[in-house]
């Protein structure tokens, strides 16, 4: 039953378990031209709403690889509710490209019809988790399709805050169905910041709901008073105890396609190739693990 499960996931959306990378402008052109030994692409769907050389070279790409579109400005915690204009972006994108999987932030950024171009936390209660909800069902049936919500990183906590944040995001697809997109650098950022048990978040999320990992480098901002705060800035190779972390949520959920993000002090693709395959070395690991186990 396990294995089962694992190969399940591992065919999610036509993505197979293997690890990509986020594909920025300035790698267009050497994808295209390299074709590098990767299973998938994820790209920003907000850059490619306005046509042009940008969406051309993403139609190229997409001839040799799955592409996922990840949102980052749809505001699935927004009281005010969905920007329809937004959503039949996001579906004109999607039905061009046909990417194997969307996905979106647990975060809100547009107050009054105004963009805060940043991915601001929500207090995690009752409310907040209907309003998540109904947003979500509204971009499923819009869309046609099952989404991925993705966990946050955060730096401050809402005093009213009711529900813990793994607890909020399990409930989400459970009412909802969506799937989850399990940033693994998120949470340890979160959990460093705030005192949180890391195993304790990844214990709490369904398994079987589990639809991607992302991974990414963070930073380190030291504070008044010998404190420190960790950035997530996506600008620089993933750090030790992330990639422990990452092991870990293997073990629990299997092989899940990963996806490798650098999105500041962007480098050369072949950085973000070595990340990839390092991502890779896990997978495979955590595939004999879940085939031993099925063996025995």
């Amino acid at each position: 039953m396990r294995a089962g499960r694992c190969a399940e996931r591992a065919e999610r959306g036509s993505i197979l378990a293997g690890a990509g990378v986020g594909l920025r402008f300035r790698h267009h052109q050497a994808v295209i031209d390299s074709k590098p030994p990767l299973p998938w692409f994820e790209v920003h769907t907000e850059n490619y709403m306005g046509g042009g050389a940008a969406l051309r070279d993403l139609d190229a790409i997409r001839r040799d690889y799955a592409i996922s579109l990840h949102g980052v400005g749809l505001s699935l915690g927004s009281a005010e509710g969905l920007d329809p204009d937004h959503l039949a972006r996001i579906l004109r994108v999607a039905e061009r490209v046909e990417p194997a999987l969307v996905s979106e932030h647990l975060s809100w950024s547009i107050s009054g019809g105004v963009y805060l171009a940043d991915l601001l936390p929500l207090p995690l209660t009752e409310e907040a988790l209907a309003t998540v909800c109904r947003h979500v069902d509204q971009t499923q049936n819009f869309l046609r399709r099952q989404i991925l919500v993705e966990n946050p990183s955060s730096y401050l906590r809402f005093r009213h805050s009711m529900i813990p944040e793994w607890e909020f995001l399990a409930a989400l697809a459970v009412r909802t169905g969506c799937a989850i997109l399990c940033d693994v650098n998120n949470i340890y950022v979160s959990a460093a910041n705030h005192g949180w048990q890391a195993s304790e978040y990844l214990a709490a999320l369904p398994p079987s709901a589990i639809g991607e990992i992302h991974l990414a480098g963070h930073s380190v901002r030291q504070l008044d008073g010998g404190l420190t705060l960790r950035i997530d800035d996506h600008g620089s190779r993933v750090i030790p105890g992330v990639w422990q972390l990452y092991s870990d949520a293997l073990s629990r959920f299997g092989p899940v396609a990963t996806l490798i993000e650098w999105d500041t002090n962007v480098p050369p693709l072949e950085i973000l190739l070595d990340e990839a395959a390092r991502a890779n070395s896990f997978l495979e690991s955590a595939r004999s693990g879940f085939a031993h186990a099925d063996a025995v």
